[in-house]
């Protein structure tokens, strides 16, 4: 658990394709009132569950790109045809955080 500024944690997402995640507390406000969990900042789209870790994901992205790429109507298929691995929205992150349905968070 996170309780003093600056305090780091390294979070694994997806065991099996080793991605990970560094956290860090920039501030700490006593008398906070808003939502919990937020997200402050951010880049890029997570990658699809199980893609294959990064060089799994670099490989899909190409697929993505390429039209005859021999995978890349599978991949769409998968991930649906507007996949785009540059997008970023911290408001449409912070709906998801504060959906009921969208997790446990343990830390």
């Amino acid at each position: 658990m996170l309780e003093k500024k600056n305090e780091k944690i390294i979070y694994e997402y997806d065991f099996g394709d080793g991605w990970e995640h560094a956290i860090t507390l920039e501030k700490v406000i006593d008398d906070y009132e808003g939502a919990l969990p937020v997200c402050t900042a951010g880049a890029l789209s997570c990658p699809p569950e199980d893609v294959g870790g990064i060089r799994g994901f670099q490989e899909f992205k190409k697929a993505m790109k390429n039209p005859n790429h021999p995978e890349h109507e599978d991949y769409k298929e998968w991930v649906g045809e507007h996949y785009d691995p540059e997008y970023f929205d911290v408001d449409e992150i912070n709906e998801m955080l504060q959906d009921d349905n969208f997790g446990v968070f343990e830390w």
